[in-house]
């Protein structure tokens, strides 16, 4: 009977470290991958939302983007709001989290909302298209912006506007709540 008692007993990354991240690696590569993306809740004194008309899809959308590889969320709400609209904005808190079923030719997705605070009179007219992938901006009232937005778009929205009063941010599928999730 062959004697164990020599037996190295160590897990794999303290015996062998490159084996060990060979093995990450391989699980990395097999792994699924999420398409990000980070949209900023923006409001003027008189509680319109800021809206934009992308000029790649159909409908109207909050301001934000796709994330970039190795870019944080936030960061890649702040960097949309500065490229396509030229303005500086500080991105707040967490409002919103919604898990997007696949669609389409795309992916699922995570999709997440910031709070970009609200801005004065003077704040909003700095605002400017600088990137052609918009065809306009807007300040919307809540029906109107009901009938621009796509049906889970729009449920995002309403549900980032309460996040935004009471602090509490939402986890979403599909622009809907969670059973039980009040």
């Amino acid at each position: 009977m062959p004697d164990n008692s020599m037996a190295d007993d160590r897990p794999l990354y303290e015996r062998d470290p490159d084996a060990w991240h060979a093995y990450l690696a391989e699980g990395n590569a097999k792994q699924a991958r999420k398409r990000v993306g980070a949209d900023v809740l923006i409001r003027n004194e008189q509680g319109q939302v800021l809206l934009v008309n992308p000029r790649y899809k159909p409908n109207w959308d909050l301001p934000g983007g796709m994330a970039e590889a190795n870019e944080t969320p936030h960061e890649a709400a702040a960097r949309e709001i500065r490229e396509e609209l030229g303005v500086q904005l500080r991105v707040g808190k967490l409002l919103v989290v919604d898990w997007v079923a696949p669609h389409g030719p795309w992916d699922d997705s995570l999709m997440f909302v910031f709070d970009g605070g609200v801005l004065s009179s003077n704040e909003t007219a700095t605002l400017r298209l600088t990137d052609d992938e918009l065809l306009a901006y807007h300040l919307s009232s809540s029906d109107e912006a009901k009938s621009l937005l796509r049906p889970y778009v729009w449920h995002r929205l309403t549900h980032a506007v309460a996040a935004a009063v009471d602090g509490r941010c939402r986890y979403l599928v599909n622009g809907e709540s969670m059973p039980g999730d009040g």
